[in-house]
């Protein structure tokens, strides 16, 4: 582990799972990420973001291609025109434990992705909890992919991604969609929150290693979510999900997190359907570090 991520390991401890731990308004929550997102994370140059619809929900294109009329959030950064078909996308789904995050929050990061993989991204903007609790982001992921097979994407040109409780949606798509015929190429999540029942072991073991996630804080994040449905529900913690032969899964995380078990069973899960999972495990990194680079 670098000095960077050692210091920002402190940081996170120090100021911001105490603000976290003592929370218990959404609106705060919000405020706090959104505020985070503005003042420290910052973006590649030639890089071009665009609000726009997708599935009839708010999103955000970032894309550095000129006279692209796609709505949403793309990003890209590949120059030229439109090919006559749509090429590769990501379809990335943010964190926040379901209450909190947007587009907004993760264009830096994913403009970066984009730069290095050359390929679009789009962000939908899902709604949250607990204004909207269970299934709505379910539902909003699932018509996400819907409306890029409508325009025209096929299923092995569409990645997934995610990271936190966006993990968990890109997770809960791919199941819907491999027992469906028409799962993407690939899926990657970072640090995926896969069980809202908090059952995995690393959930108590890592309480206090953990510089970022507050475990005192899950009963009341299971209320504002879940509002009095299953927490087994697969929708909501894939790792109950089904999957008929999944494509390849990549998952990061970090062995000091609350939810280490939550990727290491969703893994199992996944093997056991055939599937190829690969798990990149760090040790000493704050919860989604890959969002601080």
């Amino acid at each position: 582990m670098s000095w960077q991520l050692a210091f920002t390991r402190v940081l996170m401890r120090l100021g911001v799972k105490p603000v976290l731990s003592h929370m218990s308004q959404v609106r705060l929550a919000r405020g706090f990420l959104d505020r985070a997102a503005s003042r420290v994370f910052r973006a590649p140059p030639l890089s071009l973001f665009r609000p726009g619809v997708l599935a009839g929900r708010p999103a955000l294109w970032i894309s550095n291609r000129p006279g692209s009329q796609r709505p949403a959030l793309w990003i890209s950064n590949r120059p030229g025109s439109h090919p006559p078909r749509p090429g590769k996308c990501l379809l990335y789904f943010h964190g926040g434990g379901y209450i909190a995050g947007s587009p907004l929050t993760y264009r830096a990061m994913l403009a970066r992705l984009s730069r290095l993989t050359r390929i679009e991204v789009v962000v939908p903007s899902y709604r949250l909890a607990p204004e909207h609790p269970f299934p709505a982001a379910f539902d909003d992921a699932c018509a996400a992919y819907d409306a890029l097979l409508a325009k025209g994407y096929l299923p092995q040109d569409i990645i997934l991604g995610g990271d936190s409780a966006g993990g968990s949606l890109a997770l809960a798509v791919l199941a819907k969609t491999s027992t469906d015929g028409q799962p993407p190429r690939a899926l990657f999540a970072l640090s995926p929150l896969t069980d809202m029942s908090f059952s995995g072991a690393s959930f108590h073991e890592n309480a206090q290693a953990d510089p970022v996630l507050p475990a005192r804080r899950a009963d009341l994040l299971v209320d504002w979510v879940l509002n009095g449905a299953d927490p087994a529900d697969p929708r909501i913690s894939p790792l109950f999900a089904r999957f008929q032969s999944p494509p390849p899964v990549f998952l990061q995380f970090d062995g000091t997190e609350l939810l280490r078990d939550d990727a290491l069973r969703m893994a199992e899960v996944l093997r056991a359907a055939g599937g190829e999972v690969t798990c990149d495990i760090w040790q000493g990194c704050p919860h989604v570090w890959p969002l601080l680079d």
